[in-house]
């Protein structure tokens, strides 16, 4: 007897989009069969076909800055608009919590304070900074699912950048615990120093695409040299992705994920003073874009995940418009899917290209293998959605802690009606049941 099956005449299931009949008992998927097959189970859901089941998403790049800066979004408010947005597991940055999550002190504090306010599973991530070397084994052996690093000012003073030879001695430690090691990639050498003001093409042009191209040069020489698992987070420039096709070529074990924000907006779209638009690296130009969605189409770039960074309103200079003074993030949780499905249909994209986007790529490469896909023995996480509905975002709608978006306003296509948890449908009114997970889940 099956506690839940799921009748959906539209899924994606094994890289195409079909009916099936997905099974579950105690929150895995026991079975995935032919659509109108009719096992005895306690509950049957019905779906009609104007609607898609997916895999819950997987969103490896979340920053919900609990403990220490709760105000700027916290785990209640993260997890609510994760779950609205059909996200069923995120990873949580090591950075703007305070403390930084580079001690496994740390992250125990960080697991106090999500216990028990999690609507979605949580992972984690440490975090490598000048210093740490010694706290990265602890880390990964109390669970965290590798290390971001900076190579460049992070923002806050307690997450300091590792210069170029710290990247390698950290890479290779990494790489001597079997471990991952995320990179934000920028050099900061070739970063400009003149104030942009209100100019949002002075603020693009003082954090060019060399400075992309540099810093992964850099990140790929650590591979190499270290065989360091090693992965660039949120890539804006298009033209570094000449390197990532080398590496993927000569078998340097480097992959790059970029963000909704980077495929759906180009720079003309920025209108001066719109610190909503604010991001680092910067929002390129159309031509950037295109090559972004190159790289997706060929599989330079694997994955596409949100990189969400709330602040609150006056830290993002909303009055001013002063582009150097406001907080770099972009809050976009909630509207991942229906942003990036929006912009991909209109390029010939399909469902199972999203998917494998943001679902089981995320879930991949972390190595949380029971995340992210319809199958049997994966955890029974799905998404509802209803790819033709289209609705116009209003920011005092979303779940976010903040309403600012630069999604205000916009039209977007795809609606989720239901997002479930280990098959159970999340209420993100009710008793929060998402789980925290550690590194040895993922061997499951």
């Amino acid at each position: 007897m099956l506690d839940v099956l799921v009748q959906a005449p539209r899924a994606v299931v094994d890289g195409e989009e079909r009916g099936c009949a997905v099974g579950v008992r105690d929150g895995r998927i026991e079975s995935v069969g032919e659509y109108g097959a009719a096992p005895d189970a306690v509950t049957t859901v019905r779906l009609d076909d104007e609607v898609v089941l997916l895999p819950g998403l997987v969103d490896t790049h979340v920053h919900v800055n609990d403990p220490g800066r709760a105000g700027w979004e916290g785990f209640e408010h993260a997890t609510r608009a994760a779950a609205a947005g059909g996200v069923t597991t995120i990873v949580d940055m090591p950075l703007n919590s305070l403390p930084p999550t580079t001690t496994v002190a740390a992250l125990e504090e960080k697991r106090a304070a999500a216990e028990g306010r999690c609507h979605v599973d949580v992972a984690f991530w440490g975090g490598a900074v000048p210093g740490n070397r010694s706290d990265l084994h602890p880390l990964w052996d109390a669970g965290v699912l590798g290390f971001k690093c900076f190579l460049v000012d992070s923002g806050v003073e307690e997450f300091p950048a590792l210069d170029e030879p710290g990247l390698d001695a950290t890479a290779a430690t990494v790489a001597s615990i079997g471990g991952l090691l995320l990179v934000h990639a920028e050099d900061p050498d070739a970063l400009g120093a003149v104030p942009a003001g209100r100019s949002y093409p002075a603020f693009a042009a003082s954090r060019p695409e060399s400075a992309e191209v540099s810093a992964v040069r850099a990140v790929v020489a650590a591979s190499r040299a270290t065989g360091c698992r090693t992965h660039v987070v949120h890539l804006a420039a298009g033209s570094a992705l000449p390197l990532l096709r080398e590496a993927h070529d000569d078998g340097v074990p480097v992959t790059a994920e970029t963000c909704p924000h980077y495929l759906v907006f180009t720079a003309d779209d920025v209108p001066d003073g719109a610190t909503a638009f604010k991001c680092c690296p910067p929002v390129r130009d159309a031509a950037n874009r295109d090559r972004l969605w190159g790289g997706l189409a060929d599989g330079t770039l694997s994955m596409v995940v949100s990189d969400h960074s709330p602040a609150p309103a006056a830290m993002k200079a909303l009055d001013t418009g002063d582009l150097d003074a406001a907080w770099g993030g972009i809050s976009s949780l909630q509207l991942g899917l229906p942003a990036v499905w929006t912009a991909a249909r209109d390029r010939g994209c399909s469902l199972v290209d999203v998917a494998r986007w943001m679902c089981a790529a995320p879930a991949d490469r972390v190595g949380l293998r029971h995340k992210g896909r319809i199958a049997v023995g994966a955890d029974a996480d799905l998404c509802v959605l209803a790819p033709e509905e289209t609705f116009t975002v209003d920011p005092a709608a979303l779940h976010h802690r903040h309403p600012v978006t630069p999604y205000a306003g916009m039209g977007l296509c795809g609606v989720v009606r239901q997002t479930w948890l280990r098959g159970t449908r999340v209420d993100v009114d009710g008793t929060p049941r998402g789980r925290l997970l550690r590194r040895e889940d993922t061997r499951r």
